[in-house]
């Protein structure tokens, strides 16, 4: 039995004794781990740290460092998220229906564990401690496999996290690291179709489509995060200003983070001068079409490839339409499905929007960065699936189960 394979079995035998864990033991459980990060905060930092420094030395760019960082407050919240989901209502057990049939059967459907969950995900070392409260909340093993330059920072979180679990009495192996950074290992472990019941990718666009070309696994999709904003004709200027601004700039390393940006006709001349300072006060580069290049100077111009971009970083682009059906059709065309919205104060319109485009979630004046986990009431997440099946949108506790059909009779054979 190889590396991959005995992480496998182990995380197999390990899911089977948790899914029989009652919900306190599983939240005395989530708050011992919780209390454990804090009480390790100086030792993450440090590992942090070193992997900081690895990321500067091959020339990482400040934007996606923002993603590897670990700060005290970023524990504290890790810490928090394991928390809150210690207070969920544990769905593991739930029956949904009970149905009576007419030959005397009794047939309900009850909510149980995945099995072993796998996870391959890039920088974020949060995530770690994230993916892991969720998991173990519902029941499910997990094998993380997170990037080269967060391997540290994981190690050190996944250190302390099993041997809380340890000193609580639970199965260590509930969480295991793949720890060996190859591309081959990773591409195995693709394939760990024996063992694993889910594979989970959680990063670029070259990471999902690595995974969903090459694994054995059945996988959930989480998509990048090419996000639109739409400012209606009737829109309130400061409001969709103030909108723009913080799904843009809040934070921009981050996939529910605005990269488009669509503006009514009506209102261009008035609003894009407005967008543009405020944009170019925060290093804001906007590629518009022609229409904005003819109002605005110092745009630079857009091309096809800008419109569908994932720039994680100070650029968005821009298209001027002249009514809600083209808004509507040039997102729907270009968006990667993640989140999306609308400014305005014409109910119709806002319901049309919410209606028509096809996307994981729909805003109406609000800020895109609000697709998450936390913000859902979920406690945190295990990513934002942008495809239909099994999971949409922020994957909380109940994305990470299923159900099975328990049927009570008394002696019924079929005829």
């Amino acid at each position: 039995m190889n590396y991959l394979e005995q992480l496998g079995s182990n995380a197999k035998k390990a899911a089977k004794g948790l899914s029989l864990l009652g919900q306190e033991a599983k939240n005395e459980a989530l708050k011992s781990c919780a209390k454990a990060l804090l009480e390790a905060k100086a030792e993450l930092l440090k590992a942090n740290e070193e992997d900081l420094r690895l990321a500067t030395e091959h020339g990482i760019r400040s934007v996606m460092l923002d993603r590897l960082k670990l700060t005290s407050e970023r524990i504290e919240a890790m810490a928090e998220g394991l928390m809150q989901i210690s207070a969920l209502q544990d769905p593991i057990g739930e029956v949904l229906s009970m149905t009576q049939r007419p030959n005397g059967l009794t047939i309900g459907q009850k909510v149980v564990p995945l099995g072993v969950v796998g996870i391959i995900y890039e920088s974020r070392p949060n995530v770690t401690a994230d993916a892991f409260g969720l998991c173990f909340k519902t029941g499910n093993a997990v094998i993380l496999r997170g990037g080269s330059d967060a391997l540290r920072s994981n190690q050190a979180i996944i250190k302390v996290l099993r041997s809380s679990l340890k000193k609580v009495g639970c199965d260590e192996n509930v969480l295991q690291l793949i720890e060996d950074p190859s591309r081959e290992t990773a591409r195995e472990f693709m394939r760990l179709n024996k063992y694993i019941d889910v594979l989970i990718p959680r990063g670029g666009a070259g990471l999902i489509q690595t995974v969903l070309e090459n694994s054995t696994v059945p996988v959930i999709e989480t998509g990048t995060g090419n996000c639109h904003i739409y400012v209606d004709a009737s829109a309130d200027f400061a409001m969709a200003l103030d909108i723009i601004d913080n799904a843009k700039t809040q934070r921009l390393s981050v996939c529910n983070a605005c990269e488009s940006l669509v503006i009514h006709s009506g209102i261009v001349k008035e609003f894009l001068p407005l967008l543009y300072d405020r944009l170019h006060a925060k290093e804001v580069e906007i590629r518009g079409d022609e229409r904005a290049l003819a109002i605005q100077p110092g745009l630079v111009p857009a091309t096809e490839e800008d419109y569908a971009a994932e720039y994680l970083d100070r650029i968005i682009s821009l298209k001027v339409v002249d009514n809600i059906e083209e808004a509507i059709e040039h997102i729907n065309t270009y968006s990667t499905k993640h989140s999306e919205a609308i400014v305005t104060k014409a109910y119709d319109n806002a319901m049309r929007f919410l209606n028509e485009i096809d996307s994981a979630a729909v805003y109406v004046n609000a800020s895109t960065r609000f697709t998450d986990g936390y913000e859902f009431g979920f406690g945190a997440e295990i990513g934002i699936s942008t495809q239909k099946l099994h999971a949409r949108g922020p994957m909380g506790l109940k994305a990470l189960t299923t159900s099975k059909y328990i049927i009570f009779g008394n002696g019924q054979i079929r005829n």
